[in-house]
């Protein structure tokens, strides 16, 4: 397997590559634009275009769209993130000239008729009605709005009821033309393919259509780690919480050691608070640590469900744990974690789908594609002491953040945790 880059003189970066024991491609739009890049006015607009794209083109109707990639077996889809927006197909490799001319049909010809936006905005609506019933999904939307207060990055990717309801055809055009540009899209195939034949079908397709550049395009305030409290008292089984820290951005020296810091304490059932809280303790049913990178700033955090009659014995258990391991990792725990990661990595890269995904972003990213010879280099650099020395500048020398939902009037203050993480800290230091 090989990957091959080329771009166009509009900007459009074209990559692929070739899987020669498939049949099938996987291939994408990749857009550098998502919930982060709206104004104050334009909460959700990203999510709704995501949805009016496949609503009708000027030669294609909605269910049109939908027949023709279907008559052939193929698949269509598309996700809005905080910061990209991707549309993609999964197709034989001969219809591979169909899904990139749906593809781009969708994307530089949507009609953005006013009928089907009206039913769209109710499909939205619905969405985040869904949402806000579902507290293990709701509970991470108001994680990212306490510990990024105030700002577009922090905000739930739907939008709100109010915003969604205001949109015009013309806002979701204007939207368009400013970020869909050629310098910030990315078209990618993994799978059957060849590289020459594909760089010509999208040349063909979003070499004219697309502009290089978007006109008034704002810049993006960087990010603002603030740290935050956001509890919610419901009449639920179980309480959802998360605990969390300023993480790590994507090009920063200390983005992969957060990751194995994550997986060691909460990425598996061998994991520190796995075996900890769950298999010693039984205080709770689920317990998990996660990172998440942005392209300038990032979140550390750990999140549990339980019953609220045992808050007040699992949150010190969680935060004795994330003490020690600013106190110590032994080699261990790094080999397990980065097995886990390694076996991850080539697994995902077995689905042409997974591997298209992980193309686009390491070229939205870094803007280029990154060997794995190169993430593996950067996980064998990774030694106890940094990942102890990261740990304490993780837990001790950012605010928490916390947001809990369910029945969470047992959980202790946000000062008391952060009281208690120094002490446990000063314990342990103690001890050693």
């Amino acid at each position: 397997m090989k990957v091959k880059t080329t771009s166009l003189a509009n900007g459009v970066t074209v990559v692929t590559e070739t899987m020669d024991h498939l049949e099938s491609v996987a291939l994408g739009v990749w857009v550098k634009s998502g919930s982060r890049d709206e104004t104050a006015n334009e909460h959700g607009i990203a999510h709704l275009l995501e949805h009016m794209a496949f609503k009708g083109t000027r030669k294609r109707s909605a269910r049109q769209i939908a027949e023709e990639i279907e008559n052939v077996g193929g698949e269509l889809n598309a996700a809005t993130s905080t910061e990209t927006t991707a549309y993609y197909a999964r197709v034989l490799r001969d219809h591979v000239p169909l899904a990139i001319d749906i593809l781009h049909d969708i994307l530089t010809d949507s009609v953005f008729d006013e009928a089907e936006l009206q039913r769209e905005k109710h499909v939205i609506l619905q969405e985040i009605g869904a949402a806000n019933d579902t507290p293990d999904d709701v509970v991470y939307d108001r994680f990212t709005e306490a510990a990024f207060r105030e700002q577009t990055i922090g905000r739930p990717i739907l939008g709100t009821p109010d915003t969604v309801k205001s949109f015009t055809p013309d806002q979701i055009r204007r939207y368009l033309s400013r970020h869909y540009t050629g310098d910030r899209i990315v078209v990618v195939a993994a799978g059957a393919v060849d590289h020459d034949a594909f760089v010509k079908l999208v040349g063909e397709r979003f070499g004219q259509s697309i502009q290089p550049t978007g006109t008034q395009l704002r810049a993006i305030p960087t990010a603002s780690y603030t740290g935050g409290d956001y509890r919610e008292d419901r009449d639920l089984m179980d309480a959802q919480v998360l605990i969390g820290f300023e993480g790590r951005a994507y090009q920063v020296r200390d983005f992969y050691c957060s990751q194995l810091l994550a997986n060691i304490l909460g990425g598996g059932m061998s994991s520190r608070l796995f075996q900890e809280v769950r298999e010693k303790r039984g205080l709770c049913y689920s317990v998990y640590a996660f990172h998440w990178g942005f392209s300038d700033s990032g979140i550390f955090g750990i999140h549990a469900a339980t019953g609220g009659d045992d808050l007040p014995e699992l949150i010190p258990v969680i935060l004795s744990e994330l003490a020690k391991a600013a106190e110590g990792v032994d080699e261990q725990e790094i080999n397990r974690s980065r097995a886990q990661v390694r076996s991850g990595l080539l697994m995902s890269q077995e689905s042409p789908a997974a591997r298209a995904s992980q193309i686009a972003r390491q070229m939205l990213l870094f803007g280029r594609p990154v060997s794995n010879s190169e993430l593996m280099e950067r996980l064998e650099n990774i030694t106890p002491e940094r990942l102890s020395d990261l740990a304490e500048r993780l837990f001790f020398n950012t605010p928490v953040t916390v947001s809990a939902i369910g029945p969470v009037s047992n959980l202790m203050p946000v000062k008391d945790m952060t009281d208690l993480l120094v002490q446990n800290g000063s314990r342990t230091a103690a001890a050693e």
